[in-house]
């Protein structure tokens, strides 16, 4: 039985030595300094303008608002801004009135608006420079000699002219006249009174001249086709004859009168309360006008004061 002695014989015997390789001494490489670079990606493809998402819409930022200078008064009213009319004319040398700012450009606006609103009316009673001092309250200055026919001549005209206005506003159908019903102010009748006086000391009475008539019918038509317009003639007769005819009644009272005074220049209350009622009324309805209504007021304005002082000069002639 050999293989199984052989076997034996293995199993006892003690197995052969390894040889052990030499140590080797082990050595760390120097560590060199490293140039380090900044590593550039190349640029993404662009996005096609399709698929970009859209900006929100920026909100424009709104203009601040311009606002335009007031015309002098008009914080008022209407009739305040006719007295700076009445003002300017009774000073033609000064192209501005200084009381409040803003005035220049006001005034200049004023001007040129309302010749726009009312071009047809430039024929026929445009202020002209040479009548600016035509309003009734000032005569020229210096020594004055009123005639008794001229005075008669220009309370015709005055008549007529009260008449007008005062059936305009009694009978008219327009709402904006109903205000100025009954305001107190009313002359007619009164210088009717004082026609008459005039015919009982043997004076004649004459038919109304061409410059009381052409400013009726003015009226007239006027209130038919524009309201603001004849109510700037209204309350201009009314404030011009109050704070300046009334000057003129003294004058010709002591000079030819022999200090008689007449009805026309008479109350039954205080003239200016009258006054002041009815320019309140004014600058309320006013409220209601757009601005080139206003501005057709102020060249009315200027209107009235020429014929008014055409009638004027009738004391004189």
């Amino acid at each position: 039985m050999p293989l199984v002695v052989a076997a034996a014989a293995s199993a006892v015997a003690p197995p052969p030595s390894r040889r052990l390789a030499p140590l080797t001494s082990i050595r760390t490489p120097r560590t060199r300094s490293l140039a380090l670079t900044v590593a550039r990606c190349s640029p993404s493809p662009s996005v096609p303008a399709a698929a970009e998402a859209p900006a929100p819409p920026q909100e424009a930022k709104p203009k601040p608002r311009r606002y335009p200078k007031q015309y002098p008064g008009e914080a008022v009213g209407v009739a305040e801004e006719m007295r700076f009319v009445a003002m300017r004319l009774r000073n033609p040398k000064r192209t501005t009135i200084k009381d409040e700012p803003g005035a220049e450009d006001a005034d200049a606006g004023a001007g040129t608006e309302a010749s726009d609103a009312s071009d047809d009316d430039d024929d026929d009673g445009g202020v002209k420079e040479e009548h600016e001092k035509e309003e009734e309250g000032e005569l020229q200055e210096g020594e004055w000699m009123p005639s008794m026919e001229g005075f008669v001549r220009y309370l015709v005209d005055s008549k007529l002219v009260f008449d007008t206005i005062e059936r305009v506003v009694a009978e008219s159908t327009d709402v904006a006249y109903v205000y100025f019903r009954k305001s107190g102010l009313e002359r007619s009748a009164c210088i009717s009174k004082d026609l008459e006086w005039f015919k009982e000391q043997g004076i004649a009475i004459p038919e109304p001249s061409t410059v009381g008539s052409t400013y009726a019918t003015y009226l007239t038509e006027l209130a038919e086709s524009n309201a603001p317009a004849f109510l700037s003639h209204y309350y201009n007769i009314y404030f011009a004859h109050i704070t300046g005819g009334v000057a003129i009644g003294n004058k010709i009272s002591k000079k030819i009168l022999e200090g008689r005074e007449l009805e026309f220049y008479k109350w039954d209350t205080d003239a200016e309360l009258l006054l002041k009622d009815a320019r309140d009324k004014l600058n309320e309805l006013s409220k209601h006008w757009t601005r080139k209504d206003r501005n057709l007021c102020l060249k009315e304005a200027a209107k009235c004061f020429q014929y008014l002082g055409k009638m004027v000069r009738l004391i004189i002639s």
